[in-house]
């Protein structure tokens, strides 16, 4: 079915985007999955081509564009790329629109120019070692000193957690309130007291920085609290659905572009005489999964224009990314089982996608979190 979600200037924006990939990343890709980390220079270029800070008023360096449709765009060519080690999806729409719709005029003027340009890499540090998806259960406080904070405590599985300039943190301010004592304390590179850990080792997105980060009697400065005092819940909550379609996006996106090299493998690939997609199996196999991507894909771009106008809710933008998430594991096991002994191997793009998405249907709320609040939406 012929998409009909995007304008000529998405795709002329797409044709930037690969382009970007083909001279930026993609040549220096293999390197950094050795490192364990990404090349800041990468984030500058991206800075210098426009794909940072796309919603973010000019005035401070960014595109000045709203349409989540760029955003989108954008977690496709990367996700078909095969490079989420570059995570300009969680600097731009997760973390962006805590800066843009909760700074002050004067943060805004320290912290968005370097957002946009490159030179300031962010971070969220809200999981710990004993807490996820359950915020009353966070332990890292912030002791009001009257004119600075005092945090102690630690976070872990930060993505971008070495790089990071930036780390907006989910402090306890309020030890009696609960989720709702909570606030959003920004800390800075070179903070006495602010440390990193390992940078850790995962089963995929190895040139995705994830470190455990360290908080012991930091001065927190009042002028970075961003948002309310104890509003970090509100705060959190209304940024989640924008964070859940970047990664439905990508959901869908992977299992299309795992079909698509599955399909191009079978044709070729003969087993018994004969090519694979000659076998009745392969071909119904390819045929659903087909048909699950058509009808994934027809519920992700509806979901892509009703959050453009600012129309999804919390419970539509759930069902997209558990849906297209779990659709993304699934592919990506068929796609392996059907290349073989070659899906085993790890310079087949099939077995890197296997691993690097693996994650999909966990960060950003596991599929049970999903589904709950779905089930509570309904149920009561």
């Amino acid at each position: 079915m012929k998409r009909q979600l995007y304008t000529a200037d998405h795709e002329a924006f797409r044709e930037t985007v690969r382009t970007f990939l083909a001279k930026e990343v993609t040549p220096h890709y293999e390197q950094w999955e050795k490192d364990g980390i990404v090349a800041r220079e990468a984030w500058r270029a991206a800075g210098r081509q426009g794909l940072l800070g796309l919603a973010v008023d000019e005035e401070y360096g960014g595109g000045g564009n709203p349409d989540f449709r760029y955003s989108a765009v954008l977690a496709e060519e990367f996700t078909r790329a095969g490079a989420p080690g570059i995570a300009l999806g969680l600097h731009n729409d997760i973390i962006g629109p805590y800066l843009t719709s909760l700074a002050t005029e004067e943060q805004r003027r320290r912290w968005l120019p370097g957002f946009c340009s490159g030179e300031l890499i962010t971070a969220i540090a809200m999981t710990e070692p004993g807490a996820g998806s359950d915020l009353q259960a966070i332990r890292t406080a912030a002791e009001d000193r009257g004119d600075h904070w005092v945090l102690n405590g630690s976070k872990t599985f930060i993505s971008n957690g070495i790089l990071a300039d930036l780390v907006i943190v989910v402090a306890k301010t309020t030890p009696e309130g609960g989720a709702h004592g909570l606030s959003l304390l920004v800390v800075e590179r070179g903070m006495a007291g602010f440390e990193r850990g390992r940078n850790l080792d995962k089963i995929g997105q190895k040139s995705q920085d994830t470190a455990e980060l360290f908080f012991h009697d930091v001065r927190v400065p009042k002028e970075n609290l961003l948002g309310e005092l104890d509003g970090a819940f509100v705060h959190l909550m209304t940024n989640l659905a924008q964070e859940r379609m970047a990664i439905a996006v990508a959901g869908i996106a992977a299992a299309e572009h795992l079909l698509e090299i599955t399909t191009r493998y079978v044709k070729e690939r003969e087993a018994f005489g004969r090519p694979l997609a000659k076998l009745q199996h392969i071909r119904f196999e390819i045929a659903e999964m087909a048909t699950e991507c058509a009808v994934t894909r027809t519920f992700l771009d509806r979901c892509i224009v009703d959050h453009s106008n600012g129309e999804l809710d919390a419970v539509h933008a759930s069902m997209a990314k558990w849906w297209a998430t779990e659709l993304q594991k699934r592919v990506a096991d068929r796609c392996l089982q059907l290349h073989g002994g070659y899906g085993y191997m790890a310079e087949f793009p099939v077995a890197r996608a296997f691993t690097d998405g693996r994650i999909q249907t966990i960060y950003g709320g596991t599929t049970e979190i999903m589904k709950e609040i779905i089930g509570r939406s309904l149920l009561g």
